[in-house]
């Protein structure tokens, strides 16, 4: 392998980490330490506001960083030892690689759902609080507990994203 090409690799290698930290350190903390103590801190419609001004920001951010960990990843992994062709299984390598990508495949339609499905919605009851229509609290607390739950979902998928790579580095 060349200095270049090594120094390619090694840039996508640190991408890929720089992406992984800032995409799940910022899930972890929504879920683990803001998000709760905003909810216990702040009154109802500052809650809502918050909630979806933090969460736009949040999908900003994950946005950038799962597509540079899409690129980098598959970069790295066309540049594997043990990778051997698309969707061939033939050992612990690639049963870890491919139950990655599956994990991967559902944060993005969790993602999906989140950014323009679930956030419209939220945002559309953060506005009229804003105008002081009337919300149905109900709903607006299905709402928010499907995106914590969600929010809490994603996170989980990264953490065994994380462990499949660990298995994957060790195969």
């Amino acid at each position: 392998m060349s200095a270049t090409s090594n120094l390619g690799l090694t840039f996508t290698y640190w991408l890929h980490i720089l992406a992984t930290v800032v995409w799940i350190g910022g899930l972890a903390s929504l879920s683990i330490i803001v998000l709760p103590a905003a909810r216990r801190t702040m009154p109802e419609k500052e809650y809502s506001t918050f909630l979806t001004a933090m969460s736009n920001r949040l999908q900003q951010i994950g946005w950038l960083c799962l597509l540079v960990l899409i690129f980098t990843g598959l970069f790295q992994m066309v540049s594997h030892p043990n990778y051997q062709g698309f969707l061939v299984i033939d050992s612990n390598w690639a049963v870890a690689i491919l139950l990655k990508h599956l994990s991967v495949a559902a944060m993005l339609i969790l993602s999906t759902y989140v950014t323009w499905g679930l956030m419209p919605a939220l945002q559309r009851i953060a506005f009229k609080k804003t105008l002081g229509k009337d919300t149905d609290p109900i709903e607006t607390q299905k709402l928010e507990q499907r995106q914590t739950f969600l929010l809490q979902v994603n996170l989980f998928l990264a953490v065994i994203i994380l462990l499949l790579t660990a298995w994957a580095r060790t195969s």
